[in-house]
């Protein structure tokens, strides 16, 4: 059964089967978070209660009603003021909210006093985050990761988990001592399966290090989709891969890293990697968590950062990608970095035309690819960036070898990137890419055979 309900001018289906939750926007105002270099905030709150709206929707939540409240400071106590508070308690309980959604990093105080005055669930951005990757984590590393991190977060928040910290575990014999409180005995327990966790992730690292040297001696370029979450990643990985993977209009809808095989234009063959999408204000806890995910990024030799270009928030979104590319070592100004300028088809024409234009003026290592991985538009060009940056930091040669020189030409098969193979009266010539650490190899291989087309 469902019935219809108004808010802010949009009709909500009431679903009793879903639970219903509030949207919270507590943002300071442009004043007061004026940071200390003087910059202003690149958020407008509106769009940022939008995507908390989006992060709330991706646990399947429904949605009755959203609150933007700006701050002229945080309140220890509770974050936003007692009147606020107050208001959002009676909203809360006009709408029947059982969960509000807090778009902030709250405290274990704060939440807990939160929950008190609105008598209803409170979680924080951190909370939702980690929520969402829980229901998104299939392969057992992501599970791993997605609990390691709700297991750091839980731990700090046992104050306000259990209410019945009094009770206590007696000691051995008559005379022992008050023994464990409830609460230790639970924080000991939890950092006892972390530690476990980080033991089996410390074997997840190794196996992807051991792949990750197999794809280095095949030897296939590696070529790595970065981006903001529901920046378009995983529909261009379809669309350039043929593969179908998940892809859904849906903040974080891809969570597990995805490899595949694909084949460039001139015949050279690379592995695209599909990762996790970034998000402002992304926890500290999934970042060092999610890191062995993305070691694949920091492994590639091209990254593509996917920017959805018809996003209103697409110079703050590009911002906040760099700044954790930063975080994990890859500086903004990095060759192997390739703008891909994604949803162009959700642009008017003259805005398209007008994009192309600005990415052409700039210096061609720097120039970003406008693209739609839902019509195919600018794919061709995107495909031809992607060679010319491989075709950059790789030496191209070409080794000639006799028709019976069999094993010779299985091991260039084996241990170079062969662009073309053309047949000659007394074998064949082979096109050859190789990464710079490769080619004195190559030379000790086919020293009087080998000449170099670069």
């Amino acid at each position: 059964m469902s019935t219809t309900e108004v808010f802010g001018g949009e009709a909500c289906t009431r679903n009793s089967d879903r639970t219903r939750a509030l949207v919270l926007g507590p943002y300071l105002t442009d004043r007061a978070a004026t940071y200390a270099d003087g910059a202003k905030p690149l958020r407008a709150p509106e769009a940022r209660l939008d995507e908390a709206e989006g992060l709330a929707l991706a646990i399947d939540v429904e949605l009755v009603g959203r609150e933007l409240v700006l701050l002229s400071q945080i309140r220890p106590a509770t974050y936003i003021g007692k009147g606020k508070v107050e208001e959002i308690a009676a909203l809360a309980k006009e709408r029947e909210a059982e969960l509000v959604v807090v778009d902030c990093a709250l405290s274990p105080v704060q939440q807990r006093n939160l929950e008190k005055a609105f008598s209803a669930k409170v979680i924080d951005r951190t909370g939702l985050i980690l929520e969402i990757f829980g229901e998104r984590a299939r392969t057992k590393e992501g599970a791993l990761q997605v609990e390691l991190a709700h297991l750091a977060y839980q731990k700090s928040r046992l104050v306000r988990s259990w209410t019945h910290l009094e009770r206590q575990r007696g000691g051995f014999g008559f005379l022992g001592g008050p023994g464990e409180t409830q609460i230790e005995t639970d924080r000991r327990l939890i950092q006892e399966r972390m530690t476990r966790i980080e033991r089996d992730l410390d074997q997840v690292k190794r196996t992807r290090g051991l792949h990750r040297k197999s794809r280095r001696d095949v030897p296939f370029p590696i070529v790595a989709l970065v981006g903001y979450t529901n920046a378009g990643k995983s529909s261009l990985f379809n669309r350039l891969t043929k593969a179908d993977v998940f892809a859904k209009d849906l903040l974080f809808a891809t969570l597990d890293p995805t490899l595949r095989g694909l084949k460039l234009p001139h015949g050279g063959r690379i592995i695209l990697s599909d990762t996790v999408g970034f998000i402002s204000d992304l926890p500290h806890m999934l970042v060092s968590a999610f890191r062995a995910t993305l070691e694949e990024v920091l492994e590639a030799d091209v990254i593509l950062h996917v920017r959805d270009i018809s996003h209103e928030d697409a110079e703050a979104q590009g911002a906040d990608v760099e700044k954790i590319l930063g975080e994990l070592g890859i500086d903004s100004h990095d060759p192997r970095l390739i703008e891909v300028w994604n949803k162009t088809d959700l642009l008017p024409p003259e805005e398209r035309d007008r994009l192309r234009e600005t990415a052409a003026r700039k210096p061609r290592d720097e120039r970003p690819c406008a693209v739609s991985a839902l019509t195919g538009d600018g794919i061709d060009i995107l495909l031809d960036g992607i060679e010319a940056r491989l075709g950059a930091g790789r030496a191209l040669l070409e080794i000639r070898l006799d028709a019976a020189d069999g094993e010779g030409q299985a091991w260039l098969y084996a241990h170079t990137e062969v662009l073309k193979r053309q047949a000659m009266d007394d074998g064949a010539a082979f096109q050859v890419r190789v990464a710079p650490d490769a080619r004195a190899r190559i030379e000790r291989r086919f020293p009087q055979r080998l000449r170099d087309l670069n």
